[in-house]
């Protein structure tokens, strides 16, 4: 499913009016959207209060259409205009029916009443207008105090946003702190990459994409996309009958050190349960005894320590003549991040990208490394697949924390493009974005998956998918939709806290199998 920005939206809808919609239809058809949806909510009409709360511009447009429709089908509605409209046909085709919207003192005065007593209220103020923070002397904002204040009542009503809830930003996911989360979004032409992003996606509640008439060479022309487990089954590695463990690919884990002995384990066996034939994983070999009865299948290639317990810059070379032997690789989990550790993660690259083919996966250490390198971005090779997360991307751009989460998808499209490979920006809807800004985000949330070794399942399960043969974006998409899908099958059993990283892996070939029979 396609993703917009505002301006791409309002761009679709100029390519609309361009193949001969005007703007009255596409706003007939918006409105008469969110009354049918406001129908089934509520599941009869007659006798049922609904208040509108219509806003200035095109969103309050939608509601007035909305609220003719709803009180010709038998609805006891009211209009509620905290700021005044200008007239137009919709306002005069409300007052024809003796329903003119409340405004100015009368709706200061009404609306809290109004609301408390109302089954259904549309939130039609502002959508996707909204621009900055709400001004708390703003009368849509005490609108909205009473709103939230009606919804925490003992008998609250269902609340219906068009488009999208007041104060969402619609491109970043941010959320004003006077929006109301809602039960239904009626979202119009395509759903906004807000509504998929946190802390947006938890005020949206069940998303409802209604075709307004944009042109399908408009829609199919967007760069992003929210990944579906119709995707990923149609993405899965086929899987004959025939096959042999060589069939499925060879990954290779480079990674652990003294201090963090378990994450080169959890991603060998994750490249394991992804598909892969064979998984062998190079660390410190004082380490070995410890971590290799957690993995019995794995191969090792045991490697001098360096002075911190970690892999140094010799490894580099003690490697050089295994790479051929492998169709993947993941580096970084658990390296830590000494002067060795930047000297290995240096001189792999190059060996890499040359006996590899360039399918990697660079991850923890490995980036902490590279963006300490002054050359970090050329030595990466365009197969690579970088799994930051948000302080990892932060460095590897020169940016801060909040700067990549008010623009996560931003941040990883900048990131593809300067590294010029796919970026995996980890957290809550996770976003992979390749050079030249295709992306994909993730339709999952779960605080379940924020645990220590999650990411070294994920970048595990990408390189499975890289050795069977997927090409770097599909791979890394796969794997961050089902590492979340796991999460989301578990979180039915567990609540939001208490997963350990390796039960991802455990449970990930049950969820693989249930896609596939779906």
């Amino acid at each position: 499913m396609k993703l917009v920005t505002v301006a791409e939206m309002r761009a679709m809808e100029r390519a609309a009016i361009d193949a001969g919609a005007t703007q009255a239809q596409l706003m007939e058809e918006a409105g008469l959207a969110a009354a049918q949806e406001a129908w089934m909510l509520l599941g009869t009409l007659e006798g049922r209060k609904i208040v509108v709360l219509a806003g200035p511009g095109n969103n309050g447009g939608d509601g007035l259409v909305a609220a003719r429709h709803l009180h010709d089908w038998g609805a006891d509605v009211a209009v509620i205009a905290p700021k005044a409209r200008e007239v137009d046909a919709n306002l005069e085709e409300l007052r024809a029916r003796d329903l003119t919207p409340l405004e100015g003192d009368e709706a200061a005065t009404e609306v809290r009443p109004r609301l408390e007593d109302a089954d259904l209220v549309i939130d039609a103020l502002l959508g996707v207008g909204k621009a900055r923070p709400l001004d708390e002397d703003d009368p849509m904002s005490e609108a909205l105090r009473a709103l939230r204040g009606a919804r925490a009542s003992l008998r609250p009503p269902k609340l219906l946003a068009v488009d999208l809830p007041t104060g969402l930003d619609a491109d970043g996911g941010g959320v004003d702190p006077l929006t109301v989360p809602v039960d239904v979004s009626v979202t119009f032409g395509l759903p906004k990459v807000g509504m998929y992003q946190a802390p947006g996606s938890a005020v949206v509640g069940r998303v409802q994409v209604v075709d307004i008439g944009i042109p399908a060479a408009a829609v199919e022309a967007a760069a992003l996309e929210l990944i579906t487990s119709r995707w990923a089954r149609e993405a899965l590695p086929a899987r004959p009958e025939e096959a042999n463990k060589g069939t499925f690919g060879r990954v290779l884990v480079v990674g652990g050190s003294a201090r963090y002995r378990g994450a080169p384990a959890l991603a060998a066996t994750a490249a394991y349960r992804a598909g892969a034939g064979l998984a062998t994983i190079a660390c410190p070999e004082p380490i070995i005894a410890s971590i290799a009865p957690a993995l019995a299948e794995a191969t090792w290639l045991p490697q001098a320590a360096a002075e911190d317990g970690g892999l140094g810059g010799a490894t580099a070379a003690a490697l050089r003549n295994e790479w051929a032997a492998f169709d993947a690789s993941v580096i970084g989990p658990g390296l830590g991040q000494s002067g060795d550790t930047r000297a290995l993660v240096w001189a792999i690259l190059a060996d890499v990208a040359q006996d590899l083919g360039g399918h990697v996966v660079l991850d923890a250490d490995a980036l902490n490394a590279i963006a300490t390198l002054g050359d970090g971005a050329e030595r990466v090779p365009p197969e690579a697949v970088l799994t930051p997360h948000p302080g990892e991307i932060a460095r590897l751009l020169d940016s801060t924390v909040a700067d990549v989460q008010a623009n996560r998808v931003g941040a990883a499209r900048e990131a593809a493009d300067r590294f010029g490979c796919v970026v995996v920006l980890k957290g809550a809807h996770t976003v992979v974005a390749e050079p030249g800004g295709n992306a994909r985000i993730s339709p999952f949330a779960n605080p379940l998956l924020a645990t220590a070794g999650s990411g070294d399942v994920l970048a595990g399960m990408v390189a499975g998918y890289l050795a069977q043969g997927l090409e770097s974006f599909d791979a890394a998409c796969l794997g961050v939709y089902l590492h979340a899908a796991v999460g989301e099958a578990l979180r039915t059993e567990y609540g939001d806290a208490g997963l350990l990283a390796g039960e991802l892996a455990t449970r990930l070939p049950r969820v693989v199998r249930e896609i596939r029979e779906a």
